[in-house]
């Protein structure tokens, strides 16, 4: 076999193996990613999947991107654009009821509009949330303390411990009622009306395959709330050209600083030579590095990449019980025209929001349970969104295209995807026709992803869209596992750095910004040892 040298390799050229090396490289590093794909991006792409007509495949708003990896890597110089939905969200129902949300106090009025009791309840939500969420978003770009490691991981936790003892008595209950209750439970106490409900719930459900009355699911609603867009504060945008304009501009970055991307390039081994990480085979050919980064699922990380006897027994036994699991089925269709909602059916600015179809949080609950005892959700949860609205890049005049993010489809499915995805999608836009007539009839043609195609086509586990649930066994010092929390492997030269790691799912590029820290820091060491 022939080798190629490099300080070190990336396995994977998605967003966070892409923030990873930019960061790697701006510090002087070689850098050469690997990607089995022929466009980088992973999961966040733009691609054509009727003629004329182009979407995000898989990953499909933008929020959660941190701004700080943003500026770093220059993505505006470098051609992304993002612009904001003139409404956040869209809650259509079968009558005329109907729930918006957005900026400028859009959110409140709508919540007035249905119960003035609630529009209270909605402000003392509000404040609830804000020292919660500023004290969760200072550690997104942070390793989370390490359970026992050294002096580095006491002097964390005690960063941790000192931000929490800066919150009042009732900022660390809510805190600790974010970590273990569920949605439900904490949504319950604030509001009374269905709908409005079902407004703040929907984040807790989103590739979490669970009811939101699941102990837990709070905390993963908490983590759709860190983001912003376009600089504004908890908005959510769209990047003009779709998802991949995002990971365009970051391999943009990454070219800029020296980092050698090689598309249709799929690792098939990591070398391990004398109880270290020195390498990885892909296409027959060894290339050598100082250290290994990947960004994928840690499942696929410790089962499939690493050699047997890499790692101790009880490690690949742990990893091999890794949860993974979205239950996410993903379709864009192409539109002849927009559709027109029951409960609201004039063309306006509703059509640029998320528009999302769960009118309160028994129907989210039934969605999960019905996916439980009959193979998919009966009604299933949709999020809707009309790129083409603010982008008029993405398909020809006149014509449109929705990206359809649905839960509750599990992996398993009796009879197999292969054989089953166009029933299911049948079924999802019938049932988004129920709420808009005419949609089924302005579908032009479509592209289905169960949970089997995501995982076929990005290499996404089980289909999860988040690299592992987001459950409380698998969070912060518990993710990928506890000891190892800190980007840094149990292998000595190989590092994690997608979502599989704190803080998790989302396009927010911070696994990446973090493992690149770790690298870096034992990279300074090696040299004063030296």
């Amino acid at each position: 076999m022939t080798e190629a040298t490099s300080d070190i390799l990336i396995i994977g050229a998605g967003h966070n193996g892409l923030a990873c090396a930019y960061y790697l490289a701006a510090a002087g590093m070689k850098v050469t990613m690997l990607e089995r794909r022929s466009v980088v991006g992973g999961a966040a792409v733009t691609e054509e999947f009727v003629p004329g007509f182009r979407n995000s495949t898989a990953s499909y708003t933008v929020s959660l991107l941190n701004p700080k990896i943003i500026d770093d890597m220059g993505l505006y110089r470098h051609g992304l654009r993002v612009v904001l939905r003139k409404i956040d969200n869209f809650l259509p129902t079968l009558g005329s009821d109907h729930l918006l949300s957005g900026r400028n106090g859009l959110t409140r009025a709508e919540i007035a509009r249905h119960s003035p009791a609630d529009a209270e309840g909605y402000d003392a939500y509000v404040a609830a949330l804000d020292s919660v969420v500023a004290l969760l978003r200072a550690w997104l770009l942070r390793a989370p303390p390490n359970a026992g490691g050294g002096l580095a991981d006491i002097l964390s936790l005690l960063k941790l411990g000192n931000g929490v003892r800066h919150m009042d008595l009732e900022g660390q209950r809510v805190l600790l009622d974010f970590f273990t209750k569920s949605a439900a439970e904490i949504l319950e106490r604030y509001f009374r009306t269905d709908i409005v409900k079902a407004l703040f719930g929907f984040d807790a459900v989103v590739g979490n395959y669970a009811s939101p009355h699941a102990p837990g699911s709070a905390y993963v609603l908490l983590h759709h709330l860190f983001g912003e867009a376009a600089g504004v504060a908890g908005a959510w945008g769209h990047a003009i050209g779709g998802m991949g304009a995002i990971t365009q501009a970051m391999a943009k970055a990454c070219r800029e600083k020296g980092v050698e991307i090689l598309l249709d390039t799929p690792v098939e081994e990591i070398i391990v030579e004398r109880g270290r990480a020195t390498g990885v085979v892909a296409g027959g050919k060894a290339f050598r590095a100082r250290a290994v980064a990947a960004n994928v699922n840690p499942k696929f990380l410790f089962g499939s990449l690493l050699p047997d006897g890499a790692v101790a027994p009880e490690i690949s036994r742990r990893m091999a019980g890794w949860g993974a699991e979205s239950a996410t089925f993903r379709m864009n269709v192409a539109l002849s025209e927009l559709p027109r909602f029951t409960s609201r059916p004039k063309p306006g600015d509703h059509l640029t929001a998320g528009i999302i179809i769960a009118p309160s949080l028994g129907y989210m609950d039934r969605a999960y349970t019905s996916a439980r005892s009959e193979g998919w959700a009966r009604e299933p949860i949709v999020e809707m969104l009309i790129p083409s609205t603010l982008d008029d890049s993405l398909a020809p005049p006149g014509g449109h295209v929705a990206s359809l993010f649905c839960q509750h489809f599990p992996y398993n499915v009796e009879g197999g995807w292969p054989a089953r995805v166009d029933e299911a999608a049948d079924h999802i836009i019938d049932h988004v026709d129920a709420y808009a007539p005419g949609f089924k009839a302005s579908v032009i043609g479509r592209l289905a992803l169960s949970p089997w195609h995501l995982e076929q086509r990005f290499n996404l586990v089980g289909g999860d869209i988040f690299h592992g649930k987001m459950g409380l066994d698998q969070l912060f010092s518990a993710r990928p596992m506890l000891g190892h929390a800190d980007y840094r492997m149990p292998l000595a030269g190989l590092y994690l750095c997608g979502a599989g790691a704190h803080p998790g799912g989302g396009v927010t590029g911070a696994p990446g910004h973090n493992a690149a820290h770790a690298i870096l820091a034992d990279r300074r060491k090696l040299k004063r040892v030296a």
